[in-house]
């Protein structure tokens, strides 16, 4: 799979812009501000049909327009096929692929596999277990459709629960047989979910550990621990919660309270350690996602690399050129403030590139 060219109307700061893509390596290259993190966001839209930094849709059309559209051409299996995202104010978000239009957005998701590594990555280490559990949740759906279904059910479901939750504490009346329809259909549910992230970590795990052994310049010993109170006990300790959720106002037991806990010699990396290690842990965290992608769809991800040049030391740096260098990658769109640095840093890559230098007073 490869993106041949995108087209933008009013994406952000772009009123209009065309680009055409080599299969190496396509570097976005200008003062920051320019579009060049937009840029990629546009790509990772393609194929999340979302932004990766604005949830709201609207937020993402040019300021003062009324409508924004990503238009691409994809190169699959010898063939191209074209795809389109299209939002307008007050109207049903479209998004077609082929010519055809999904009636679900869902069953698009895993047709573009896709790795983003942004400046922000640190947080899936520093911040909540939301952060951690949306990086594993990305890729489970887009390695299992089934995943994905299960997942929007359960959040559908907790969202209604909590909704009516919230109503029995602002009346200070308890109804378990009005939450009963809820617990029979979410338990199983958190179950099923719970059994898939166990095994996507036993083989996680081991790509995760080798790639951090690569990056790492102490070769502890690291792992990540799924922590889960979705056990064999969950039907009958999920009820047993009835009143504390009744307190709350919200559902306090379930999948969407997991944790993925980050430990190097048995100690979390999250409070312990140094940013060198939260960086190698992000780092490993990401190529061992675009492993697993890759083997499962026999295809190699797309891969969107922001700023990393300005962000990560030489040591790091030096090894994803070497990945790069030794064609571990497929095609990669990458960003940066100063295109000097990048063309001395690919130069003695043996791939094809191609330099955009991004300049809003003219046309793409």
């Amino acid at each position: 799979m490869k993106l041949q060219n995108i087209r933008l109307a009013q994406f952000k700061n772009y009123p209009q812009a065309n680009f055409s893509f080599v299969d190496g390596i396509n570097c976005f290259l200008g003062r920051n501000g320019i579009g060049k993190t937009n840029l990629l966001d546009a790509i990772y839209y393609l194929a999340f049909t979302k932004s990766a930094f604005n949830s709201v849709d609207k937020d993402n059309i040019l300021h003062d327009e009324s409508f924004f559209s990503i238009k691409a051409n994809f190169e699959v299996e010898d063939k191209t096929t074209e795809m389109l995202c299209a939002v307008r104010l007050g109207e049903k978000k479209m998004v077609r692929w082929g010519g055809k239009e999904y009636e679900k957005l869902s069953e698009h998701i895993g047709k573009l596999p896709l790795v983003m590594i942004i400046p922000q990555d640190t947080d899936i280490v520093r911040e909540a277990s939301e952060m951690r559990r949306k990086f594993f949740d990305n890729l489970l759906c887009q390695l299992d459709q089934e995943y994905l279904k299960l997942l929007v059910n359960y959040n559908h479901l907790l969202k209604q629960r909590n909704a009516l939750l919230k109503s029995f504490l602002e009346k200070n009346r308890f109804s378990a047989d009005q939450l009963a329809p809820y617990d029979e259909l979410m338990i199983p549910l958190a179950i099923k979910i719970a059994e898939i992230r166990k095994f996507l970590m036993e083989n996680f795990l081991p790509i995760f550990q080798e790639f951090y052994k690569d990056l790492s310049d102490n070769q502890e010993g690291v792992t990540i621990n799924y922590d889960t109170r979705v056990t064999n006990s969950f039907e009958k300790d999920f009820k047993a919660q009835h009143q504390k959720d009744f307190r709350q106002g919200r559902t306090t037991l379930g999948i969407h309270k997991d944790d993925y806990v980050f430990l190097s010699e048995e100690k979390p990396v999250k409070k312990f350690g140094s940013q060198g290690q939260q960086k190698s842990f992000v780092i490993a965290l990401k190529l061992a996602q675009f492993e697993l992608l890759k083997t499962s769809k026999n295809q190699k991800p797309l891969l969107l690399l922001d700023d990393i040049f300005d962000k990560l030391d030489d040591k790091r740096i030096a090894y994803l050129l070497k990945m790069m260098a030794d064609g571990r990658f497929g095609q990669i769109f990458l960003t940066d403030a100063r295109p000097e640095r990048s063309k001395e840093y690919l130069k003695d890559i043996n791939t094809e590139k191609k330099f955009f230098e991004l300049d809003l007073n003219r046309a793409y």
